[in-house]
């Protein structure tokens, strides 16, 4: 039985569909449920700190607190509660950190995100996650 699920969003289908299944099984269980958006910062690296960097980094978190939101609504529709999280950095390892720092017992992740650059620069997100994680994983394909 799990008792905190942590799901990982990032406002796409295959996220939303995650979601879901996360919402689900927090309804099944009655489990504390959680929604990480991480804003990949490793992909603007050479970008220079300056406005530019700032504008895209803006919009990024703009999309985060739209996940977010979205995903309060989906959750509450199905009268599950949900506590959201937006983090920075190398997906994958925030997911997995913030899943520690919880003390989840099951991460939900999409089989791929908004697109399929994570896998081409940083290798596949939900690949990482379940080959480090250290908790039940549940990788949704549809």
């Amino acid at each position: 039985m799990f008792q905190s699920i942590l799901a990982a969003i990032d406002g796409s289908r295959k996220s939303e569909a995650a979601l879901d299944i996360a919402i689900g099984e927090a309804k099944i269980h009655g489990a504390a449920l959680h929604a990480v958006y991480v804003i990949e910062t490793g992909l603007f690296s050479s970008i220079p700190m300056d406005n530019t960097w700032e504008v895209i980094y803006g919009l990024l978190e703009n999309q985060g607190k739209e996940a977010h939101l979205a995903a309060a609504r989906r959750a509450g529709s199905q009268g599950v509660g949900i506590t959201t999280h937006l983090k920075q950095g190398h997906a994958g390892s925030e997911i997995l950190k913030l899943a520690r720092d919880l003390g989840v017992d099951l991460i939900v992740v999409g089989s791929h995100g908004k697109s399929n650059l994570d896998r081409i620069l940083l290798g596949s997100v939900s690949s990482f996650v379940v080959g480090h994680s250290t908790v039940s994983t549940l990788v949704v394909r549809s």
